[in-house]
């Protein structure tokens, strides 16, 4: 079974966390010092919030996976989707360990498609983000794709 995962950018972690956990009725599962998240059943999703010098708002979207084997099914529509897939594969973001794809959908929205392998004593990196755009750009602006069509 899937799960919708949600990753917000505040500017105050400690407000958010306690506007979140009122609004979910429950604490988050993980909260470090720049992140929280809250795994809920209803609704069923991954609700992650960080504080990282980035623009406050909707950071990404995915969807969570239980195996590789989803893994690789969403991996499949990815592909099917045709924009510009960039497979990370094995990385350590967020405090876990993960397999992970990322996409744009066509209005630039990031979305990631992951498998959790692990904790991780360590945020990580957010080092995907420039890569998903650079592949976007690529894919997108080709001198023959961004050029005005004729009426």
């Amino acid at each position: 079974m899937k799960r919708l995962h949600v990753h917000v950018a505040v500017k105050d972690l400690s407000d958010s966390v306690r506007f979140y956990s009122e609004l979910f009725a429950a604490k988050p599962s993980v909260l470090k010092d720049d992140h929280a998240k809250w795994m809920l059943e209803d609704p069923r999703v991954n609700f992650a919030i960080s504080q990282r010098n980035r623009p406050a708002g909707v950071d990404h979207l995915g969807l969570q996976v239980e195996s590789r084997a989803e893994l690789d099914e969403v991996h499949d529509r990815l592909k099917r989707a045709e924009g510009p897939i960039i497979a990370e594969g094995e990385t350590t973001c967020c405090y876990v360990v993960s397999e992970k794809n990322w996409i744009d959908d066509p209005q630039g929205v990031q979305w990631e498609t992951f498998f959790t392998t692990g904790e991780s004593t360590v945020y990580g990196t957010d080092e995907i983000k420039p890569a998903a755009a650079k592949a976007r750009e690529a894919a997108c602006c080709a001198p023959t794709c961004c050029a005005p069509h004729a009426a």
